[in-house]
């Protein structure tokens, strides 16, 4: 029997970047090239037809532990899975991940997530340099029963988070410092509500704006940063699991989808 689980649904509006990369010591294989339509409203057959994943790997919470599966571009085009599919009105990507599922590498917390690429390279840039612009929207469906924690949007470094968006219960929230800070983006969030975010890393800030509204402003900058697009959740408990689905709109540059063709 397979075990509850829970929930995000995204809608990835665009991420945006001017980024300086380095490449991983063994490269995945080559993307498809950059030209990207997506399907008309409702009649996507996979998720890589509602989102541009072209500069975008996806990790799983199967395969074997400290050892998830991973999909590569060009086989991530045409993938779908029980935890990485169309949501019913095929305009949107439903993540789900078990919370008793396989982690990566150091980490505890299993995920569905999408890994920001350049091409075939990692990306990995600064927020010193060039406007590095993350636009979604998201809504968390359900919640692991043991833990109500989900991760749903990330900038990362090479071995910490640098910020995390996530939810904790009802409280809907920016995590920073390691997870000594936070700024709250929602204090009564209600499953199943969409939201706006965006997130921008420049001139040695990251700002996030939530429904339209700046909501944090953090000083902090660094290098060797991506972002990361999620849902993670915490493994306590074995028992439960956290789901999330991407609607994508307005195709504009890398890791950009379109439900409905009209930009925002």
């Amino acid at each position: 029997m397979h075990p509850p689980l829970a929930g995000v649904l995204l809608w990835l509006v665009s991420a945006v970047a001017a980024a300086a990369c380095s490449r991983p010591a063994t490269s995945p294989p080559s993307p498809p090239p950059a030209t990207w339509t997506p399907a008309p409203q409702g009649s996507a057959l996979y998720p890589g037809q509602v989102i541009d994943l072209a500069n975008w790997y996806l990790t799983l919470p199967t395969g074997e532990e400290r050892n998830p599966d991973n999909v590569y571009q060009p086989q991530l085009n045409t993938f779908a899975d029980p935890r990485f599919h169309l949501n019913d009105s095929r305009d949107g990507v439903v993540f789900t991940g078990n919370a008793g599922g396989v982690t990566t590498k150091g980490s505890t917390y299993p995920r569905s997530e999408l890994r920001e690429m350049n091409g075939s390279n990692k990306a990995s840039w600064s927020n010193t340099t060039g406007v590095h612009t993350m636009r979604l929207r998201q809504s968390v469906t359900q919640l692991p029963a043991v833990k109500p924690h989900v991760v749903t949007a990330q900038i990362h470094d090479a071995t910490d988070d640098v910020i995390e968006v996530r939810l904790e219960g009802q409280h809907l929230l920016v995590e920073y410092d390691n997870g000594a800070d936070e700024i709250t983006l929602d204090p009564a969030y209600v499953l199943g509500a969409a939201y706006d975010l965006e997130i921008t890393a420049s001139d040695g800030h990251i700002r996030v704006s939530y429904d339209g509204t700046q909501k944090a402003d953090i000083t902090i900058s660094g290098s060797g940063w991506y972002n990361n697009l999620s849902r993670r959740t915490s493994r306590c408990g074995g028992t439960s699991a956290a789901r999330a689905c991407w609607v994508t709109k307005a195709p504009v540059g890398w890791g950009v989808g379109a439900a409905d063709g009209q930009p925002r």
